[in-house]
């Protein structure tokens, strides 16, 4: 938090009170598809992604989680926060691909510190603000980019993305099979 804004010792043991610690082990998923978004998790440590399957089959990893000082989407709560605010269900699934250890909002608990703690709600406006101009980027990526231009922006903005995850994921990352990342790396 104190990246964003300065916070209290009053409004820390109170963020404290209403939020809980949870490990997930590896390959747990967080969130499924097509249930409601009952709470929000920022991720402490580990690696998670976000994902979809379109109606082929296919899955595409929409958002990797984690909480790496390399990264331009770091510090954001892992997700689908339509589905958090509406109670619709949720159009992505949250997968833990380490053991992963969240900090735990529930949506009565993010209510309480909205409207509780100033801290709470300059914090969450400003990662919202974050995740709001990273996942306009990735549309906009994804809809008037080739996957080339793709990769070569992952690896100018991203590049520790590539040590990270592993080639399946990077591939459904930038909207392309595996084939096609190996085609893309072997033409540099």
């Amino acid at each position: 938090m104190n990246e964003f804004i300065s916070v209290d010792e009053e409004s820390v043991e109170l963020i404290s009170e209403y939020s809980r610690e949870i490990k997930f082990p590896k390959h747990h998923l967080m969130l499924n598809e097509g249930l409601s978004s009952e709470s929000v998790y920022f991720i402490v440590s580990g690696e998670a992604r976000s994902f979809y399957t379109d109606f082929h089959g296919k899955t595409t990893t929409w958002s990797f989680h984690f909480n790496n000082e390399n990264s331009i989407s770091r510090n954001l709560f892992a997700f689908d926060y339509r589905a958090f605010l509406t109670k619709m269900p949720s159009s992505v699934s949250v997968e833990a691909l380490s053991e992963v250890t969240v900090i735990s909002f529930s949506k009565a608990q993010v209510d309480f510190l909205l409207t509780n703690c100033r801290a709470f709600e300059q914090w969450t406006r400003k990662l919202n603000e974050t995740a709001f101009i990273n996942m306009y980027d990735r549309a906009f990526t994804l809809l008037t980019m080739t996957a080339s231009e793709r990769y070569n922006k992952l690896l100018k903005e991203e590049p520790h993305l590539l040590q990270m995850f592993s080639n399946y994921y990077i591939a459904s990352y930038l909207g392309i099979a595996p084939q096609s990342l190996r085609r893309i790396r072997n033409q540099k």
